[in-house]
């Protein structure tokens, strides 16, 4: 894929592959959108100095995380209804952190369910936790997913209520659809898309309709509403603590008091994250954040990272400034709905051949050495 070198060109190129509706849902966040240049200008600022003449180098990226050696530093972050962007997403992302032995996030709200989105992983597996008011619900959420096979609990905390996202509200983005003229048109226009909903069909929240009689799209999208999220606090963080037989990340975290308190609370790392940038528009650039959380509590646990990674330089500057693991959402979708089925093993791909790239460029042969190039 000599034409699509970046990820700057997946996105491009999704751009013009998929509807209006499911660009908007994917590309946008939330008020101005402040937050989401501001993740990308800060990563911009964070620079280094190379040091050259080293000879012959063979950067190594491999990297052990919670027991299990991955191939680099960079996951698949979760995102929720994946296949509105790409049908079929979340089987092809699992496939693909297969297949290059990295970690993939299957959300709470994703469209497979985790009894196949596991297997399919390979092991690389990890199930993110949208937190269920309901005891029974998170208990047996929980459940599957390690049946499932997922190594990793990924607990989100940066969703305590629905944003605006007022590009999507604009874009008729509705859950279920509401299928009128605009959205038809906008669909017919892109027949790529089209093809990939009438062989997977429309969009579904499969992980959750075992608990849904009627499993509807509007039945679930309300059993989502009323049910997942606003309840989560440090007590209730640790009664899933109490369930989860398994490595625990909290996701969403800025402030390095509420890092430490999850620690303190019985999570295995913290993962600084501002949700790209679709939740708070006020919010501080999540690369900014993530040094204050480093000095707190690295010295106990891992610090994971995302929010504005677009290409392998901004997973180095990640690891360069402490970040034990960096995770990407939207560039993997890029990919998907650029390329299709091979696209998520394209971005996986660019950014690490980046992040390998930076390295040599820089003079280091591992990733903890660059730390010392920082300017």
């Amino acid at each position: 894929m000599d034409d699509l070198p970046s990820i700057a060109d997946l996105e491009r190129r999704a751009k013009r592959r998929i509807p209006h509706f499911s660009w908007e849902y994917l590309a946008s966040g939330t008020g101005s959108e402040e937050a989401v240049r501001h993740n990308l200008a800060a990563l911009a600022e964070v620079k280094f100095t190379p040091q050259l003449m080293k000879g012959q180098l063979d950067p190594a990226t491999e990297t052990e995380l919670f027991g299990i050696s991955y191939a680099a530093p960079i996951g698949i972050a979760p995102v929720g209804l994946t296949s509105l962007i790409w049908p079929g997403a979340d089987r092809l992302l699992a496939e693909a952190a297969a297949s290059r032995r990295i970690p993939y996030v299957l959300s709470t709200v994703g469209t497979e369910k985790p009894e196949v989105a596991g297997p399919a992983a390979g092991g690389m597996g990890w199930f993110q936790l949208y937190p269920p008011r309901d005891a029974s619900l998170r208990e047996d959420l929980i459940d599957r997913a390690q049946k499932s096979g997922f190594t990793t609990l990924v607990v989100t905390a940066d969703v305590p209520a629905a944003s605006r996202r007022e590009r999507q509200r604009k874009a008729r983005v509705r859950v279920p659809p509401v299928i009128g003229p605009a959205l038809v048109l906008q669909s017919v226009m892109r027949p790529f898309w089209a093809m990939e909903i009438l062989r997977h069909g429309m969009p579904r929240f499969r992980g959750l309709e075992a608990y849904i009689d009627e499993a509807t799209m509007k039945n679930t999208a309300g059993f989502v509403g009323a049910n997942l999220g606003g309840t989560l606090s440090f007590e209730y963080l640790a009664t899933v603590r109490e369930q989860w037989d398994g490595p625990l990340v909290v996701k969403g975290i800025l402030d390095p008091d509420d890092a430490q308190r999850c620690v303190d609370t019985g999570a295995d790392a913290v993962q600084v994250s501002n949700h790209g940038g679709r939740q708070l528009d006020g919010s501080v650039a999540a690369i900014n954040a993530l040094p204050a959380v480093i000095d707190r509590v690295a010295d106990a646990v891992p610090v994971l990272f995302d929010s504005g990674v677009r290409d392998g330089l901004d997973v180095a500057r990640a690891i360069a400034l402490g970040a034990s693991f960096v995770f990407c959402g939207r560039a993997f979708m890029f990919g998907l709905a650029g390329v299709g089925e091979l696209g998520a093993k394209h971005a996986y791909d660019i950014l690490h051949e980046g992040l390998v790239n930076v390295m040599a460029q820089t003079g280091c042969a591992t990733l903890d050495q660059l730390a010392d190039r920082l300017t």
